[in-house]
């Protein structure tokens, strides 16, 4: 057979021969910035790249393209990001023949400026080209610089296995774009409208990383709750996903309260490898601001759902997101937001400060909060946060709690970290204990980010988390 009239089948598709032939020694590397749906986005890129015969390196002095996937959701990643890509000449400096490539939600939204004004970057693909890839390099390598930014009413990647390279976590995504339009919010305009993958597809990923020894799952969406494939809901799934493999833990984010149904309550409650943890944003406690934001709920409704899933689900964490100095905040829908804080009682919040970003409804008001206040307010927003936080590990003092083991402590090579179901961070001794082990470990201190302790003699779980939380 003469192997060179053969086209190369991959997962994505087919490769010609003679393309395969040119790229299987050549390294790509990618750094990624922004939310998990990037870093889950990587993962596809890697798969495409991967298929197509290159090979994955960790250093981008040995990479023959260099991939920057961005976030434009704030203006400090974007900064960020946009610092990264300076520096990048150096590696062109170097290496005249390396291509830089700049992907995700910065390269669609400033495709013209990357490419006209910059004599770094040689390609800008928006989320939804990344099948364009192998392309587009091929391309960039004849000196065609190349841009690929259309956004896709379909495009889910639902046939393209992730390359995972290493962990025992995965995070799965389940479906792409939004609808809701926040008024602060760019995600509809770089990532497109709603689509969601097919349950059946996704099932079938679970059973594969179940198989391979994954021990968590976390399924993402921008509204990751708002999931439909046409005869299936995210309840449906959750309840799907998590019957693949008892003993894997399932998580989802970001959800939004809108779709956040009594259905999906439920089965969240009746799936004991669900995680207890909901990450419910709320962005702030006023309803005239929630209001100038389209957060489509008011204050009222929000505590009525927070009732629901305490109710269903006893001693359940729940985290927020809150953002401070929206236009025209005053001094009292600020302190309505600490307010809200201070009554539900989170168990963590992600907390920014605003950032007008261009295409928004909010960037057509007048950004009238001045940088000192909003600092100030974001400031005691952290503060109170933060000694609530403490005040509810501080009841888990003296409980025993159940971790799944992911990594060694940043701080000690002797330590283990990991997370309970219901998402608290604690560090413990090795003891014999190894990654992806569910262990049981005493508490004996803390501080308000994480859980200090030592592993039970007896290993047997007792986990009395939800005693200890709600004494």
């Amino acid at each position: 057979m003469n192997f060179e009239s053969v086209d190369y089948l991959s997962g994505n598709g087919y490769i010609p021969w003679r393309k395969m032939q040119s790229m299987q020694k050549k390294q790509v590397y990618i750094e990624t910035y922004g939310c998990q749906m990037n870093v889950a986005d990587t993962e596809v890129v890697l798969s495409i790249m991967s298929d197509t015969g290159f090979g994955i390196t960790k250093n981008p002095g040995n990479a023959d393209v260099i991939f920057v996937n961005t976030c434009s959701v704030r203006d400090n990643a974007e900064q960020r990001v946009r610092q990264r890509i300076s520096t990048l000449k150096n590696y062109k400096r170097e290496n005249p023949g390396v291509l830089i490539g700049v992907l995700g939600c910065m390269a669609e939204r400033l495709r013209t400026e990357l490419i006209d004004k910059s004599n770094i970057v040689d390609m800008v693909v928006g989320p939804d080209e990344y099948r364009r890839l192998p392309e587009l390099v091929e391309s960039a390598f004849n000196g065609q610089r190349g841009i690929a930014v259309k956004l896709s009413r379909v495009e889910n990647y639902d046939d393209i296995m992730p390359l995972r390279t290493e962990g025992i976590t995965a995070w799965i995504s389940v479906m792409r774009g939004c609808d809701k339009f926040c008024t602060f919010c760019v995600v509809p305009f770089t990532r497109g409208r709603e689509r969601s993958r097919r349950l059946r597809n996704i099932v079938e990923e679970v059973e594969r990383l179940s198989d391979i020894g994954f021990k968590e799952i976390t399924l993402l969406g921008q509204n990751v709750n708002s999931y439909h494939d046409g005869e299936f809901d995210f309840a449906d799934l959750i309840r799907r996903v998590s019957a693949v493999d008892r003993t894997v833990r399932i998580r989802f984010m970001t959800p939004h309260p809108q779709d956040m149904s009594e259905k999906l309550i439920r089965a969240i409650a009746e799936n004991e490898n669900a995680c207890k943890s909901i990450h419910l944003p709320i962005q702030s406690g006023s309803n005239r601001i929630l209001q100038l934001m389209n957060r489509t709920y008011t204050v009222e409704e929000y505590f009525s759902l927070v009732e629901k899933i305490r109710s269903a689900i006893p001693g359940a964490t729940l985290s927020t997101d809150i953002i401070a100095g929206f236009p025209t905040e005053t001094k009292d829908d600020h302190k309505q937001t600490l307010d809200v804080i201070q009554e539900i009682g989170y168990d963590g919040a992600f907390t920014f400060i605003y950032s007008p970003r261009e295409h928004t409804k909010a960037w057509e008001m007048s950004d009238d909060v001045p940088d000192e206040v909003k600092a100030e307010r974001l400031n005691e927003i952290i503060e109170l946060q933060q000694n609530i936080s403490l005040g509810i590990n501080k009841r888990l003092v003296g409980s025993t709690v159940e971790i799944l083991v992911e990594r060694e402590s940043a701080k000690s090579n002797d330590e283990w970290m990991g997370r309970t179901d219901t998402n608290k961070v604690a560090v413990f001794p090795k003891d014999g204990s190894r990654i992806g082990d569910l262990v049981t470990i005493t508490v004996d201190r803390c501080n308000s980010a994480t859980l200090f302790g030592a592993v039970t003699k007896d290993l047997k779980t007792i986990n009395n988390y939800r005693i200890a939380v709600n004494s």
